[in-house]
C-alpha cells in the first residue's frame, strides 16, 4: 500500500489504474463465452422482442411455393396432361363433298352429279400407341421428379442464405464486443500515456484495432443484409417478413456412414429418379422408332347419293390405304438411329449423375466430419487454451513481465478463434442441408435451436 503513495505518485497511480482497468475490461470477456455471447452482444438491427426465424419456417415458405417451384409444378402438370393424348390414335377425318356439279350454275350433272360423305381413320401399327404412351408417361414421371429436385435445391439455396445471415450476425456480435473491449483498453492506454506511464505505440495499436473492429462490424452487417436480400429473393417474400434474428438448427447426434448415405442418395435423390424416368422414355422412343418404317393403315367408309328421274340412288364404299415409306433410308431409319442415340445419351447421363452423386456425398460428408471435428477441437482445446493464454498475458503484464500489446494480441487471437468457430458451425449446417438435397431426406431439426447455440 505504501508504494502507491511513494515516489512518482501520478505515474504509480496511472499504472495501478491501468492494471485495474484492464483487469475489469478483460474480465468482461465473459461476454464472449458461448453460454451468454448471444444474449449480451446482439446487434441492434432486429428488435429484441422479435420472434426468432427458424430454418423450419424458411422451409415452410419454400414448400408453400417459390417462383421456381411454381414453374416446376406447372411443367409437371403439362407433362402429365400429355400422357392420355399420346395413347390415342389420330382423330378421324370427316369429309362432305359435292361431286360433278356444273359451273357456273353449280347444279348437279344429271348423270354424274352426287353428294358424298366420307369418314377416314388412321390405324397405327400395333405397339406404336403403347410405346408413345409409355414414353409420355415416363417423361411425366421425370417432370415430377424434377419438381421434387427443384424443391430440395430451393431448400438448399434458402438454407445457404439463412445460414449466411446467421454467420454474419454472429461474427458481427463478436466484432462488436471486441470493439467495446478494445475501445476501453484504448482509453486506458491513452490515459497512461498522458501521465507518462505508457508508450505511444500502445495507444496507436489499440486505436488501429478499434478501427479494424469498426470495419469488421460494417462488413459483417453488410454481409448479413446481403444474405437477407438473397433469402427474400429465393422465397419471393418481403425482407421485413424474415428480418428476425435467425436460429442455428439442431444437428443430428450422429453422422450416417458413407455407405448408408450413398444408398439413400441412389435410392431417393430426385435427380436420379428423373434420370431413370428419362431412360425409360428413351427406351420407349426407340421401340416406337423401330416401328416407324412399317406403314400405318388408313380405313374409311363412304356414302354417296344422287338424284335421278327414277328417284335417289344411294351408294356405299369401303377404303383401305397405307403410307409408302419410300424415303425410309433418310427418314424412318434415321429416326431409329436418333432414338437409339438418345437412349445411349440418357443411359450415360444417368450413370454420370449417379457417379457425381456418390462423389458429392463422400465429399460433403468429409467436409461435415472435418467441420464437426474442428468445432469440437475449438470448443474443448483451442478456445480454452487461447483464453488461458490471454489470462496469462494479463497476469504477466500485471507483474511487469509483459507488454500491453501482448495482452491485446492474445485477446484478438481468442476472438479470431471464436469467429472461426462460428464459421465451422455454419459449415456443418450447410453440409447437412446439402446432404438433405443429395439424399432427398430431412436430417436437421429445423424448428429448434442447436445446443451449440444456447441462451436463445
Amino acid at each position: 500500500m505504501t508504494s502507491v503513495f511513494h515516489g512518482d505518485t501520478p505515474r504509480t497511480l496511472a499504472s495501478c489504474a491501468l492494471v485495474a482497468a484492464l483487469a475489469s475490461v478483460l474480465a468482461g470477456t465473459i461476454l464472449f463465452r458461448p453460454h451468454v455471447i448471444h444474449a449480451q452482444s446482439r446487434p441492434a438491427a432486429p428488435a429484441p422482442t422479435a420472434a426468432p426465424l427458424t430454418l423450419g419456417a424458411v422451409y415452410g415458405a419454400v414448400d408453400r411455393g417459390t417462383p421456381r417451384l411454381r414453374a416446376a409444378a406447372a411443367s409437371a402438370r403439362a407433362a402429365d396432361a400429355r400422357v392420355d393424348g399420346a395413347r390415342r390414335p389420330p382423330d378421324p377425318e370427316l369429309q362432305l363433298g359435292l361431286m360433278n356439279y356444273m359451273v357456273p350454275d353449280f347444279v348437279a350433272d344429271p348423270l354424274l352429279g352426287m353428294r358424298q360423305l366420307q369418314l377416314m381413320q388412321m390405324v397405327p401399327l400395333p405397339g406404336k400407341l403403347a410405346a408413345a404412351g409409355a414414353a409420355a408417361r415416363a417423361r411425366a414421371d421425370a417432370s415430377g421428379a424434377w419438381m421434387d429436385d427443384a424443391r430440395w435445391a430451393t431448400r438448399a439455396r434458402a438454407a445457404d442464405a439463412f445460414l449466411g445471415r446467421w454467420e454474419a450476425l454472429e461474427r458481427a456480435q463478436i466484432a462488436q464486443a471486441t470493439r467495446r473491449l478494445l475501445a476501453d483498453a484504448s482509453e486506458v492506454a491513452a490515459s497512461s500515456y498522458r501521465v507518462g506511464d505508457g508508450s505511444q505505440s500502445d495507444v496507436l495499436r489499440a486505436r488501429v484495432e478499434v478501427a479494424r473492429m469498426d470495419a469488421e462490424v460494417i462488413r459483417e452487417q453488410a454481409m448479413a443484409d446481403g444474405a437477407l436480400s438473397r433469402l427474400a429473393g429465393v422465397l419471393d417474400v418481403p425482407e421485413d417478413s424474415i428480418a428476425a434474428p435467425p436460429l442455428l438448427p439442431a444437428f443430428p447426434s450422429t453422422v450416417p456412414t458413407r455407405e448408408s448415405l450413398e444408398a439413400m442418395a441412389l435410392a431417393d435423390r430426385p435427380v436420379l429418379a428423373a434420370g431413370r424416368a428419362e431412360v425409360e422414355a428413351a427406351t420407349a422412343d426407340a421401340r416406337l422408332a423401330r416401328r416407324e418404317r412399317w406403314p400405318d393403315l388408313r380405313l374409311g367408309v363412304q356414302y354417296g347419293e344422287r338424284s335421278t328421274g327414277m328417284g335417289t340412288d344411294r351408294m356405299g364404299s369401303l377404303m383401305v390405304g397405307a403410307s409408302i415409306p419410300i424415303w425410309a433410308g433418310s427418314r424412318q431409319l434415321r429416326m431409329r438411329d436418333e432414338a437409339e442415340a438418345m437412349h445411349e445419351f440418357a443411359v450415360a447421363d444417368l450413370v454420370e449423375r449417379e457417379s457425381e452423386t456418390r462423389a458429392r456425398v463422400a465429399e460433403v460428408r468429409a467436409e461435415l466430419m472435418a467441420s464437426q471435428g474442428l468445432a469440437a477441437l475449438y470448443r474443448t482445446t483451442v478456445l480454452p487454451q487461447a483464453e488461458a493464454a490471454a489470462v496469462s498475458a494479463l497476469s504477466a503484464y500485471r507483474a511487469g513481465d509483459g507488454g500491453f500489446l501482448e495482452v491485446v494480441e492474445h485477446r484478438m487471437t481468442e476472438n479470431r478463434y471464436r469467429r472461426e468457430l462460428v464459421a465451422l458451425d455454419a459449415a456443418q449446417a450447410r453440409a447437412w442441408a446439402e446432404i438433405e438435397m443429395l439424399t432427398g431426406r430431412s436430417f436437421l431439426t429445423t424448428d429448434a435451436a442447436s445446443p451449440r447455440d444456447p441462451g436463445r
